[in-house]
């Protein structure tokens, strides 16, 4: 079986819906944990349980569904946004020390991955095995990008525009190395994967957060409501552009 089909192209509109997707990881993890008050703890349960429904889903397809892709994307920013605040609030590690704790989680997962022989490079994954370590990267860089977006908004002193766009100069930057040298296209890749959660997670808290905490006051359920629409939007796009393709094909 071949995985290659099941995942996306690596193109601008992916990292578009990449942010989106983040975005509304950190509105809708908060809108449940905090506005709904269903806490930390229980919603990291609730929404684990939701990623793994999911990931098992995509993990039983055998071609690429955008829809069902990125629910397993939008869900391990959810999970990761309670998973990340029960360590470093309810728990206390603080955001610091949390980042820290995922940041040696998440290098464990990328030295198994090595060990286990399979290709890095997404374009490559050819199995289950695999495709199952590319999911875990993913959660704890998601939930890494929430520790850090919120080290910086709050512990740097930052804010949440000033993560924003200190974030987003980074990225230029892995934009510009992509484009004028010859460092690995994959190694970038995952910089940029990481880095778009604290974007994603800093992005979210402006939009949701009151004015007087330096956010746009949109609130958790005003912010996830527009959120949700732009990536459905752009889903229901990459699905469309999906089927062009095979029409295309079809008729080659």
């Amino acid at each position: 079986m071949v995985i290659m089909s099941k995942l996306p192209q690596i193109t601008a509109i992916f990292w578009i819906m990449k942010i989106a997707a983040t975005t509304l990881g950190e509105t809708a993890g908060d809108l449940l944990a905090q506005t709904m008050r269903v806490g930390y703890l229980a919603s990291s349960v609730i929404l684990i349980v939701l990623f793994l429904a999911s990931l098992l889903t995509q993990l039983a397809v055998k071609t690429f569904h955008p829809l069902l892709y990125w629910t397993v994307i939008l869900s391990t920013s959810t999970a990761g946004t309670t998973m990340s605040d029960f360590m470093n609030r309810s728990a206390g590690l603080g955001y610091a020390k949390g980042a820290l704790v995922l940041i040696a989680a998440l290098t464990t997962v990328f030295l198994i991955w090595k060990a286990s022989g399979h290709s890095f490079a997404v374009q490559k994954i050819d199995s289950f095995s695999g495709e199952l370590l590319y999911w875990t990267a993913i959660l704890f860089s998601n939930t890494l990008g929430t520790s850090l977006g919120d080290f910086l908004a709050d512990d740097s002193g930052l804010g949440f525009g000033g993560t924003a766009m200190v974030i987003s100069g980074v990225l230029v930057l892995v934009l510009t190395v992509m484009k004028t040298t010859r460092v690995s296209r994959t190694l970038l890749f995952w910089v940029a994967f990481v880095l778009t959660r604290p974007l994603g997670a800093s992005a979210g808290d402006f939009v949701s957060k009151p004015n007087a905490a330096g956010g746009l006051g949109y609130g958790t359920t005003g912010a996830s409501a527009l959120l949700g629409a732009v990536l459905l939007a752009l889903i229901g796009y990459t699905t469309w552009q999906q089927r062009q393709a095979r029409t295309v094909e079809y008729a080659g």
